[in-house]
């Protein structure tokens, strides 16, 4: 999930099969943040290059879309449901035990790379509000106990 020549090879490689032009831009973006885990700011300007299109558009769409990252994420991706249920259910709460477990603020990374902590509007799972996100997996009706449970199993 770094920006070792490796990487910035294995994409390279990607784009020359690529058809120049905006229609292959997402495709393109999917494939560096497969790579990287990330769009680092190379990976941008060689898709530029690559698919003959200015860089700021690149940038655009990068930025435009939360499903794309410019900066490195954790191992463990903690998201907090702030949705309105999971608001009423005391989502808050969770969200600043969290921060306080991990030692990182909401939007932040550890420098470890250890955990990314992010807060999220709804996850579709009001019926457990609060509800956590850890890697993609669904985690609801959370205690401060289950939280440490949770983090536990990610160490």
């Amino acid at each position: 999930m770094n920006q070792q020549p490796e990487n910035l090879n294995a994409l390279t490689n990607y784009l020359d099969f690529s058809v120049p032009g905006e229609g292959s831009l997402i495709m393109a973006l999917q494939k560096a943040q497969s790579i990287f885990g990330y769009i680092p700011k190379d990976a941008m300007i060689l898709i530029a290059q690559k698919l003959d299109i200015p860089v700021s558009k690149v940038y655009g769409v990068v930025t435009f879309y939360s499903f794309f990252q410019t900066e490195p994420k954790g191992r463990n991706d903690i998201k907090v449901c702030t949705g309105t249920a999971c608001f009423v259910r005391k989502a808050d709460k969770v969200l600043r035990y969290l921060e306080d477990s991990i030692g990182i603020k909401c939007g932040e990374t550890r420098k470890d790379l250890e955990y990314s902590l992010d807060s999220v509007r709804c996850v579709g799972a009001c019926g457990l509000a609060p509800v956590i996100e850890i890697n993609g997996e669904i985690h609801g009706n959370l205690s401060n106990d289950e939280i440490d449970k949770l983090l536990g199993r990610t160490r």
